[in-house]
């Protein structure tokens, strides 16, 4: 039976908006992990059947097909094809799916997986140039189009989540990042880039030490003005790239490579698309049923801190402890480079398994128009 095994992960480090990583193109960015996956493995590119890439602003420098581009950017044989997709914030964590499903199906022996976003260069939004919903979409959901922090106030609600409960998270998210970045914990994972004025960019950016939660408190609702979403306990704008290397296990053990897990289970959900940010909660369900696994088999999680809400109610929905919830932080801390998250997430989440001898992870990304991927992953 063939199976779909990871046998690499590896990504930038996260750059903070106009940060040290803004003055580089998505492309080269994106050029820069995918070369690093070949350092790292030794793997000739020629044997790659297909690169995916996640990207989710498709526009000026992110348009024509970023993941060919970022083939032959990164000095790849033309032989190696590459295709982009957008499933909003999980776009990279839809491509890890996809390759694991062309690797299932004999369509691949190996793929790429992974995905890029430089919000610096392309701002989130800027590709709205003209409304993408037409007359159809607003004779059932209306004129609205959906806002994702108006989600999150909404999830908040629904909740039962306090302004305090949310800052506290945002807090911890940061505190654990900071306490993984001096313990050296994502070292093994980040490739460092370097720049044009010399220096290299080695560490994520967006961790903010010191924080408190008076601090927090003096923020405004960035939302609502009765809100309790703000900037401090929402994700951060960001630049960053990751990449996985996809094949079976039979193929790792030809080209002499040790798997570092398993894609067990890869499930979808979809939700309204608005509030649309409770889709990981279905889709975990759906990943729990379609496994055979429960929430005590799974060892550590990475839920994508799109805002403090999100993780929190998803908690409370799953029934699962915090100390095992983005033990590294999440994108409050570390930033949320959007097409490249679901990648970035995962790379950490396989390193996590590895490190610590976890048998199982599991990852969950909400998604804008009302989506969710959610991926189990399995130690090897």
């Amino acid at each position: 039976m063939r199976d779909a095994v990871i046998v690499e992960a590896v990504r930038t480090p996260v750059g903070k908006r106009n940060g040290g990583l803004s003055g580089i193109h998505s492309a080269d960015l994106s050029a820069h992990v995918l070369r690093a996956l070949v350092e790292r493995t030794g793997l000739d590119p020629v044997v790659v059947d297909d690169v995916i890439w996640g990207c989710v602003t498709q526009i000026g420098e992110q348009t024509f097909d970023i993941a060919r581009t970022a083939v032959l950017s990164a000095g790849w044989p033309e032989s190696v094809p590459g295709t982009t997709v957008d499933r909003q914030c999980g776009s990279s964590q839809q491509a890890v799916h996809f390759a694991a499903a062309g690797v299932l199906s004999g369509q691949y022996d190996v793929a790429v997986a992974g995905g890029v976003e430089v919000m610096s260069r392309t701002p989130l939004g800027s590709s709205f140039t003209a409304s993408p919903l037409g007359e159809d979409y607003t004779a059932r959901y209306g004129e609205q189009f959906p806002n994702q922090g108006l989600g999150a106030e909404d999830i908040a609600d629904r909740f039962r989540l306090s302004r305090s409960q949310l800052d506290e998270y945002a807090l911890q998210s940061h505190e654990r990042a900071a306490t993984a970045i001096d313990e050296g914990r994502f070292a093994g994972q980040i490739a460092p880039v370097p720049i044009s004025d010399g220096r290299l960019v080695d560490t994520d950016e967006g961790v903010r030490r010191g924080g408190s939660m008076e601090a927090l408190g003096a923020l405004r609702p960035a939302f609502r003005p009765d809100g309790k979403v703000t900037a401090g306990n929402s994700s951060q704008i960001s630049d960053g790239a990751a990449a996985l290397l996809v094949m079976t296990s039979d193929k790792a053990k030809d080209l002499g490579l040790t798997p570092l897990a398993r894609i067990h289970t890869a499930v979808l959900a979809g939700v309204a698309p608005m509030p649309m940010l409770h889709g990981p909660m279905p889709a975990t369900s759906k990943a729990f049923a379609k496994s055979g696994l429960t929430a005590a088999d799974i060892g550590a999680y990475e839920v994508n801190e799109a805002f403090a809400a999100v993780p929190l109610a998803w908690m409370r929905d799953v029934g699962v402890e915090d100390k095992i919830v983005n033990p590294h932080g999440g994108a409050i801390a570390l930033g949320h480079p959007l097409g490249g998250s679901g990648a970035r997430l995962m790379t950490t989440l396989v390193h996590h398994l590895w490190d610590n001898g976890i048998r199982y992870g599991l990852q969950a990304m909400c998604e804008g128009g009302g989506q969710a991927n959610a991926t189990i992953l399995e130690l090897l």
